[in-house]
Formats: C-alpha cells, sequence, structure tokens
C-alpha cells in the first residue's frame, strides 16, 4: 500500500500527484480492475494466453524494424 508523508510547506496537489503515481507503481488500479467481476479459470486462462499472442505480434513487429 503506497505511504506518502506530507513534506514541509508541500502543496495538497503535489501530494496528491506522487500518491497518484506511487498508486500506478504499485499497480492498484489495475488489480482493481482485474478483481471488479469473477472470471472463471477458464476465462481467465484464454485472456492470459491472448495477451501473450498479443505480446509476441508485437515483439515480431519491433525486431522486423
Amino acid at each position: 500500500m503506497p505511504v506518502i508523508k506530507l513534506r514541509e510547506n508541500e502543496p495538497f496537489e503535489v501530494a496528491m500527484k506522487r500518491f497518484k503515481k506511487q498508486c500506478e507503481k504499485a499497480g492498484i488500479l489495475s488489480e482493481l480492475k482485474r478483481r471488479e467481476y469473477y472470471d472463471k479459470p477458464s476465462i481467465r486462462k484464454k485472456k492470459k494466453a491472448a495477451a501473450a499472442r498479443k505480446r509476441a505480434i508485437k515483439k515480431m513487429r519491433r525486431m522486423a524494424r
């Protein structure tokens, strides 16, 4: 869990920006979206395979350049 300590004379907006950046780094929002509804294990496996294919295609495109 990201924790931000407010620095002396630091505006709230700057601290909020730092907190959001730490949340993004920790992957909290993506985890929240993933857990928003239940996926059956078979669907989870299909999504994982599709993501792997997409990454492989993207990698091949980059290597072709």
